[in-house]
């Protein structure tokens, strides 16, 4: 058992390394955003989707220690968490807190992400705002001024001016 609960808070470690080096592109990926420099974004999205792939195996890893810590007390292993095994080791205070503190400093730090996340969210919808905004410019200024002129019938006849802009006949 003691040798599951270090590889237990070894992964739990590994996890919140990820998680921090997540973090740091985070921050990189905002400043890339910001300057709009789309090659050092593209860059940063990868590294992100290696960083997230490293993270799925150590959750993977994670759960079999946890599912094998289970079995070992005699547990159901599709219901250990890491709060469960937080509980169930009340009789080791040293492991018990270790786990804790690993649990509380992954926390920490999965809201940080979210915080980070949620900021690049914001300034990428923003930047597609002003994309999009950009786009509409350029279009309405190709086109050209529809005329006031009426039909007998008060309706706007949609009549586009000519390329001169300007029709000296009355």
């Amino acid at each position: 058992m003691a040798s599951l609960m270090e590889e237990l808070l070894e992964v739990l470690g590994e996890e919140e390394a990820q998680y921090e080096a997540l973090i740091e592109l985070g921050g990189a990926k905002k400043d890339a955003v910001i300057r709009a420099d789309i090659t050092q974004l593209g860059r940063i999205t990868v590294q992100e989707q290696d960083a997230a792939s490293m993270l799925l195996n150590l959750s993977n890893k994670r759960t079999r220690v946890l599912n094998d810590m289970a079995t070992v007390l005699g547990k159901e292993p599709s219901d250990m968490t890491i709060a469960k095994m937080i509980g169930y080791l009340e009789k080791q205070p040293e492991e018990q807190r270790q786990l804790q503190e690993k649990q509380e400093q992954l926390l920490k730090v999965g809201t940080q992400m979210r915080t980070i996340n949620q900021q690049n969210e914001v300034l990428l919808k923003q930047a597609l705002e002003m994309v999009e905004f950009d786009l509409t410019l350029l279009r309405s200024m190709r086109q050209a001024p529809e005329t006031a002129n009426y039909n007998k019938n008060a309706y706007n006849t949609g009549e586009l001016l000519g390329s001169s802009g300007f029709d000296a006949k009355q």
